[in-house]
């Protein structure tokens, strides 16, 4: 049960994330590239490093926030149950056990 319901908090922390990690490109964008909107790959009049660079920071920015979320999400899982929900558990399980020695 506990799984199924770390399963669902995280998706929907995972959407949130996407929203968020959108909102920083878009700011870093307007910012780095004086434009408004970045680069479709679709854009013909857009340059193939213009399209790529784009990708590349989106993915990157994306990459850090939702790895930040996940993390966050599985410690407060932890601090609340107990138990690590992803991998690793068991040597969460092993050190506990040592330092309760």
């Amino acid at each position: 049960m506990r799984k199924l319901l770390y399963k669902a908090i995280s998706a929907a922390v995972g959407v949130l994330g996407g929203i968020v990690a959108t909102a920083i490109f878009n700011r870093i964008w307007r910012v780095a590239a004086d434009e408004e909107e970045a680069p479709s790959a679709t854009d013909a009049r857009r340059s193939w490093p213009e399209v790529l660079m784009a990708a590349a920071l989106h993915g990157a920015i994306f990459a850090v926030v939702r790895a930040a979320l996940d993390r966050g999400t599985a410690t407060a899982a932890r601090e609340l149950t107990g138990t690590w929900p992803g991998e690793g558990d068991e040597g969460d399980a092993a050190a506990e056990a040592e330092r309760a020695k």
